[in-house]
């Protein structure tokens, strides 16, 4: 005999498949018969036999396996449906539930047709380049376009010559976006050869831009030349007012395609080992490096001599437009970088415990060890990369400032605390990724705010109480806790940044009213 086996029909409780009933509907193998009919059925079958047999008590032995077959069958079947039927009742469905189960949805494979090979220039540091990287790959997705690895920027302030696969695990960014796009190490022999008899053609796609400008624009550039060269990725793609798929899959490549070397990674986890042993830690990206301070023009707690020498080099690089600038007025802005002793007193205001490991994510500090006792003063329990790793751990990427910052990016990601004293690239993807898997605290110091209150502080108009208690009520809402993205049309650049708050993403955690910014400003 074949095997029978009963399995559900798509209804509900107490309905049938063809009309309101008080009973289950199942079906057996192929053929839709229902349980109920099977049961009658073999019912139907025994006393048929047992009506053309004239003396039950003298069957054959065939006739007495047919009614022990039978009888076991009728048991089995009855045992089986009403099982299921048991199981079926009591299962817990949602309130809203749908008059059918469907079955699973499956997606048809993507269908790939290419348009073209996208090249491009990554511009800028570490994370200036990861976030543009991650708006290459989804623009090349959805313009069906083949991508090429990209080229690094070595021509930057920080004249790092790594390339792609010296920091990112070049196996992995391929694999894992496979079924997305198709990327290659290199352009193919057919391509090269046509680019000897004509240049390759360049631009820098436009700033902010939707995907409209990309579907209109740029695509039929494609199609007319085939090859195309992006000179630059950062902010190539808008925060805000493009389709969710699109705001998904820059995710996608941020989060779960970009994976760092394994080398590099092997460095980040030892590192957050050590401190782990150690107990919890805070990692400050505390960006009062010599180039910093130069850019922003920044002077406070500096001697002349350090001025002069920063006012030179700010003079000396063609590419940092703002020359002349007036460090007080900025300060008070809100739009100079923290100096080590207000980021530690603004630390203890929070109530951070004192004892916590600090973990300076940066690089080398203008000033050395002397810059740092303001901070040390509070949390005494400094450290860094340099000073819990012995230099052969390090090897040669002590001379490559990316990958450098790779390994900082992967302990502040893993810390308990996450606290930049500037609005750099850095603090505000790593802020973006601890949202991403959580929601993981980060304080974002509100340099304007804190400021003002630590001059009042300490000029003796505040007393501890009265400061620590206002410092507290300015970081209510800059934690790393859910909010909902700033936009401000018109405005993309005021806007918060995409990778800072990745909101499509992100698991809703707040009603529809609030979770929103209020302020209105920049942090």
């Amino acid at each position: 005999m074949d095997k029978i086996s009963c399995t559900k029909v798509g209804v509900l409780p107490g309905e049938s498949e063809d009309k309101p009933s008080g009973k289950m509907g199942y079906k057996v193998g192929s053929r839709g018969i229902k349980c109920e009919k099977l049961r009658n059925l073999i019912i139907r079958a025994v006393k048929t036999h047992k009506s053309n047999s004239s003396n039950p008590a003298s069957s054959t032995p065939g006739e007495s396996r047919f009614w022990a077959i039978g009888i076991t069958l009728l048991l089995i079947v009855m045992w089986t449906c009403g099982m299921q039927s048991m199981a079926f009742q009591n299962a817990k469905w949602p309130a809203a539930t749908l008059k059918f189960i469907h079955p699973a949805v499956i997606i048809p494979e993507r269908v790939y047709r290419n348009n073209g090979y996208l090249t491009v220039s990554s511009n800028g540091g570490l994370n200036q380049m990861r976030s543009g990287i991650s708006d290459m790959v989804t623009i090349a997705r959805f313009l069906n376009l083949t991508l090429v690895v990209p080229e690094l920027d070595n021509t930057s302030f920080w004249q790092d010559n790594s390339q792609f696969g010296d920091i990112f695990d070049v196996d992995h960014f391929i694999d894992s976006l496979k079924e997305e796009l198709k990327i290659v190490k290199e352009l193919p022999p057919y391509q090269k050869y046509k680019l000897k008899s004509r240049p390759l053609f360049q631009l820098a796609p436009r700033s902010w831009s939707n995907m409209s400008y990309y579907y209109d624009t740029v695509l039929p550039i494609f199609r007319k030349f085939e090859i195309v060269h992006f000179l630059k990725t950062d902010a190539r793609l808008s925060n805000n007012e493009l389709p969710e798929n699109v705001q998904k899959m820059r995710c996608k490549v941020y989060y779960e395609g970009l994976r760092f070397t394994p080398h590099l990674e092997k460095i980040g986890k030892k590192v957050v080992s050590i401190l782990r042993k150690k107990g919890p830690f805070l990692a400050l990206h505390l960006r009062y490096e010599k180039d910093m301070l130069a850019f922003t023009g920044c002077t406070k707690e500096l001697n002349k001599q350090e001025v002069d020498e920063l006012t030179s080099m700010r003079y000396a690089c063609p590419w940092w437009k703002e020359k002349k600038i007036n460090s007080t007025q900025k300060r008070e802005e809100g739009l100079c970088p923290m100096t080590p002793g207000e980021v530690g007193l603004a630390l203890k205001a929070l109530d951070i415990d004192p004892e916590i490991q600090v973990y300076i994510a940066a690089g080398e500090i203008y000033g050395k060890e002397k810059r740092l006792e303001g901070l040390r003063a509070f949390y005494p329990n400094l450290v860094k990369k340099e000073t819990l790793l012995p230099s052969s751990d390090l090897g040669e990427i002590k001379d490559h400032s990316n990958r450098m910052a790779a390994v900082d990016y992967i302990v502040s990601l893993a810390s308990d605390i996450f606290a930049p004293s500037y609005d750099g690239n850095m603090a505000k993807v790593v802020e973006g990724h601890r949202r991403y898997l959580g929601y993981k605290t980060t304080i974002r110091l509100d340099r304007k705010v804190l400021v003002t209150l630590i001059d009042k502080y300490k000029s003796g108009k505040m007393r501890w109480d009265e400061f620590s208690d206002s410092v507290k009520k300015a970081h209510r809402g800059l934690m790393g806790g859910p909010v909902e993205r700033l936009k401000i049309p018109g405005k993309p650049k005021e806007e918060d940044y995409f990778y800072l708050d990745p909101e499509e993403c992100l698991p809703k955690m707040y009603p529809s009213s609030q979770g929103k910014r209020s302020d209105k400003k920049k942090h």
